[in-house]
């Protein structure tokens, strides 16, 4: 059993210089106790969104879980996507249901519970995160023999939803198609829980896994730690630099980074191939809740002590287990889901910036023929 905490600072349209932030969950140390919830019951946990430039406004509240499930009773369900909105049929059975005045459904933008009347006594038929926003008060639901039939109206006719809810499976699909080919870079302090949850991504998207470590080491037939013994830390963040800069026009890749002070993502001026994609970073944390957590990004962001707030994600991990490992890529593949929603330009955008050489002028791209060694910053594009 397991309880997850997470929130989300979303990148604005208008990219901030030097204090923009990036899209950030935080996940609390996963915790046993004889009182916990079941983990396959879901609870609905705080989450905050801010479409706002400056990160000293208050954030205004989004219901966020990303342990989204059908219900403890087994429940069988059919769903489909129309052109603007999306349809559930809930299969009923032989549950003693008299009635709609049996039934309660609860749809807000993002959450859906329905609960039955059965017997005297209320049972939870479905509750979970919904894969995207909806109109609530367009909700229309109504009894067809034996099925429960719920109609949500889109709030955004264009996307497609994969599934009712925000699950492993449908964040999979679903953001597959949001990054069009993007690939997708692992960074923070930690080479091997980068190197965890690049593969668990990887699998998930149908992308392929790459590990600069391990790249590093078959290209120079050393151990990364032999390699720092003879050569420095300086000379294993500039190799990796350059395996950066090979796989900078690679798509439909996850790329496990070095963690640590001795990884090229650690040093400010290694950023510039890291751009060509999006950047997660895995960071564990010390905070115990989301607002902790906040204050933890806000910090690192305004100090600019690290590099590592250069990314597009930010995922807080209050401890680490390798079980979780699947729970760590699904918040990543959600929060990405969120980031790219926001700005839907950003994955052609990210595209432009290979193309035009990967000059290092990311967010702000600049036209072609600007020499980033000249010294001139014209205005972006």
């Amino acid at each position: 059993m397991a309880t997850f905490s997470c929130f989300s600072l979303l990148q604005p349209k208008t990219p901030i210089q030097s204090s923009k932030l990036p899209s950030l969950l935080f996940l609390s140390k996963p915790h046993f106790t004889t009182t916990s919830i079941p983990f396959s019951s879901p609870t609905l946990l705080p989450c905050l969104a801010s479409h706002n430039s400056s990160i000293f406004k208050r954030l205004s509240p989004l219901v966020c879980n990303c342990l989204s499930t059908v219900s403890p009773n087994n429940t069988h369900y059919e769903f489909s996507d129309g052109s603007s909105d999306v349809e559930l049929r809930l299969e009923l059975g032989d549950r003693d249901v008299q009635g709609t005045k049996d039934i309660y459904v609860d749809a807000n933008e993002d959450f859906l519970t329905v609960r039955l009347q059965c017997s005297g006594s209320p049972k939870t038929l479905m509750e979970t995160s919904l894969y995207d926003k909806i109109k609530p008060a367009e909700t229309i639901w109504y009894l067809d023999e034996s099925e429960l039939v719920i109609n949500l109206k889109k709030q955004d006719p264009d996307l497609k939803w994969p599934d009712i809810m925000e699950s492993w499976e449908s964040l999979t699909v679903g953001v597959s198609q949001l990054l069009k080919a993007t690939s997708i870079y692992l960074v923070g302090d930690s080479t091997e829980i980068n190197q965890k949850i690049a593969r668990e991504l990887a699998v998930g998207l149908g992308y392929t896994p790459l590990d600069t470590k391990a790249l590093l080491e078959s290209f120079t037939k050393q151990d990364v730690d032999s390699l720092l013994i003879a050569e420095g830390s300086d000379a294993v963040a500039e190799a990796e630099g350059v395996i950066l800069e090979s796989l900078s026009s690679h798509v439909r890749a996850v790329v496990a980074t070095l963690g640590g002070k001795n990884g090229a993502a650690r040093r400010f001026d290694k950023w510039r191939y890291l751009y060509a994609g999006f950047v997660i970073w895995l960071s564990q944390s010390e905070a115990t809740d989301e607002i902790s957590a906040k204050e933890e990004v806000r910090t690192n962001i305004q100090e600019g002590s690290q590099a590592y707030s250069n990314a597009d994600v930010a995922v807080k991990l209050g401890g680490w287990d390798a079980d979780y490992s699947k729970k760590v890529a699904q918040a990543s593949l959600s929060a990405l889901k969120s980031l790219i929603l926001s700005d839907k330009k950003l994955p052609g955008k990210k595209g432009l910036y290979i193309r035009l050489g990967c000059r290092g002028d990311w967010p702000n791209i600049n036209p072609p023929g600007w020499d980033p060694s000249s010294g001139v910053d014209p205005p972006a594009m």
